[in-house]
Parts: C-alpha cells; structure tokens; sequence
C-alpha cells in the first residue's frame, strides 16, 4: 500500500520545482493515456449526499478543490481528481505562454509546513491550454480556470488580456476566476482598484454568462479587503476567492525576499480575510476560502464562517495525497456530530 511518508523524505531532497514537476508528471499520466474518471469507483473519491452541492449550475459531490497554482496547463485534471478532489482550478493561464521568473523560485519551509514561490505565472499559454481544456471538459467534476494577465502587459493594457481569455476559454471551464492578487506579477496587485474592477466585470459579464469570481489577496486591510470584494459583487461577480499568498515575510523563520507563502504560515491572515468578507457578503454570493486549510477541523471552520467550497494545495506536499480523502470523510464525522445532516446547514452557520 502506497505510504506518502516513505516518499516525502526523497521528494524534500529534491529541489521543490522539481519535486513539483516529479509528481506533475505521475498524476498527468491519467490525462495522457486518458483514464475516464469515475469518482464512484476511485478509493480517494469521498460522494456523500451530505457533501453535495448545487452552485454555479453544477453538482459539487464534496466541498474540497484543487487552488490554483499546481495544475497550471489543464495537464492533471484526470489525475488530481482521483486523487478526490470535488473540483479543481487550473492556471493561472495567461494570454501568451510565458516561462515565469528565474528559478530557483519555490521553497520549502519545512519547520512552518510552507512553502514561498515567486513563480511568476509560468505557463504555456491561452492556445495549449484550450486545446487541452477541448478535450476533456465538460468533465465529470467541476473545473474552474484561473486567468491573469503575461508580465510584459503594461498596467493599462492589462484588461485587454483578461477580456482575450474570457472569450476563449468561458465555454471550457465551469466558472473563471479573476487573479489580479499574485505578488510574483509586477503591478499585478495595483489592479485591485474600483477602476479596474468596474471596468473588467461590465464587460466580462458582456460576454458570458458562466460564474466570474475575484480572487483577492490577504495582504490588504480587512476595510480595505471587504471594500474591494463588495465593489466586485456589486459590479458582477458571481463569488470571492479569499485568499493568494502572502508577503508577510516575518510569518517564516528564514525567508527568501520574493514570491509569497502559503501553508500553515497563512492560515490564519487567510482566516481573518475571509472572515471579514464572510460577515459583509455571506448569503449575497458564494464565498470560496483558501489559505492554510490542511485538516477537517481547518476546513469546518471556514465553512461555519461562510464558505461553501474550500481549496487546499501546500499541505499536499506537507501532509500527501490522502489528506483530501481524510479531510473528506472527517468533514462527515463533525457535521454529523453536531447533528446536521446536509452541508448546506453548517455553512455559515457562525454568521448567524
């Protein structure tokens, strides 16, 4: 029987990028020779009626998703959901591919259960990636696309490439995600303004009717992060993402000075974000939180605050692959605990 914990120390020997790309090929394997994918029949895949959920038009069988970041190219969609993931995100996909910042770019805190990257939106590009997303969607989980603008797009031009990925990509995934909250894009996080917002929500929402959510970064001021999620609601969005990574380098023992961190460091800045938007926006729109989230216990509690859906992706490579099917099946143990018997009657139940 697979045992993660006789693999890690081989895996953390490894530089993280490369350690990354290892496990990238193993769970692209599924898409290339095309393994259909039955979360019925997968060991990892937890579907119970208590977790489903209906949003954005489509059936969610458990709440815990893949944050963006890990499946940049739409390459492991197959693979990370036999892993029993309830849905996945891809991206962040940028008009033109681009190679992202000089390496080495990803780092392992392994005391604080972190890591930090500077990645820089490494990926291959709107054609490859459609032509991938072509294939496989609609798939039989949900797939959201994460979509930001290439580095070398000046700052009043950058609209232009969002409205270019929208009109390519809306009929390809299950809903988008706005990412202007990445600190390894120069500028990137001065388009969390209302001009910017006011502008790219008229016209996506122009173009498509498929969910547009805004991902938002946990480095603002709660008044600043409840302004900012409220103006995009109010402007069109169907959701919020709470939150990136963060530049808050003092979180780390011994930190590089670029790119942000995630992981266990995050947890709670992540936690008091969202929070704060919960209690403005919970019951106006859907709430997605990650940031941190590497139990069921974690999980829960974003879901009492106000989440319908969480994300996780560092405490994979800290915890291993099972930890979506314990999260999953212990997600079970405590709403039946306190006497739920769907989901939907633990979600935001703190903010009544």
């Amino acid at each position: 029987m697979f045992n993660y914990n006789t693999i890690k120390p081989l895996l953390f020997k490894l530089d993280p990028e490369i350690a990354h790309n290892v496990a990238s090929s193993v769970l692209s394997f599924a898409n290339i020779c095309q393994i259909p994918f039955n979360p019925f029949l997968s060991s990892h895949f937890i579907s119970e009626p208590i977790l489903s959920q209906e949003l954005f038009g489509r059936t969610f069988l458990n709440p815990v998703g893949l944050g963006a970041g890990f499946d940049k190219n739409a390459t492991m969609v197959r693979g990370t959901q036999i892993l029993g993931f309830g849905f996945t995100e891809i991206g962040t996909v940028t008009p033109k591919p681009q190679d992202g910042n000089p390496k080495p770019r990803m780092f392992r805190h392994i005391e604080e259960q972190s890591l930090q990257n500077a990645m820089g939106f490494n990926n291959d590009g709107l054609l490859k990636v459609q032509k991938r997303l072509e294939k496989i969607y609609p798939f039989t989980t949900p797939v959201g696309i994460n979509i930001g603008k290439n580095k070398l797009t000046a700052e009043n031009e950058a609209i232009n490439d969002y409205i270019t990925l929208i009109k390519a990509l809306h009929t390809l995934g299950d809903y988008l995600v706005i990412n202007i909250s990445s600190p390894n894009t120069p500028g990137l996080r001065d388009l969390q303004n209302e001009e910017f917002i006011t502008n790219l929500f008229v016209q996506a929402k122009a173009l498509t009717d498929k969910p547009i959510l805004l991902k938002i970064a946990p480095d603002m001021t709660l008044e600043d992060a409840v302004a900012l999620a409220t103006l995009a609601v109010e402007k069109g969005a169907d959701g919020i993402i709470a939150t990136n990574t963060t530049v808050d380098y003092s979180l780390v023992k011994n930190p590089e000075r670029i790119g942000g961190l995630s992981g266990a460091v995050l947890r709670e800045k992540s936690f008091k974000i969202f929070e704060a938007i919960a209690k403005e926006l919970y019951g106006k729109t859907i709430l997605i939180s990650v940031g941190g989230i590497d139990s069921a216990e974690e999980a829960y509690r974003r879901i009492k605050a106000g989440a319908s859906l969480v994300q996780i992706y560092s405490g994979l490579v800290f915890l291993g692959p099972d930890l979506v099917m314990n999260i999953n099946k212990e997600l079970i143990e405590l709403l039946r605990a306190d006497g739920y018997v769907h989901i939907s009657q633990a979600i935001g139940s703190d903010r009544e």
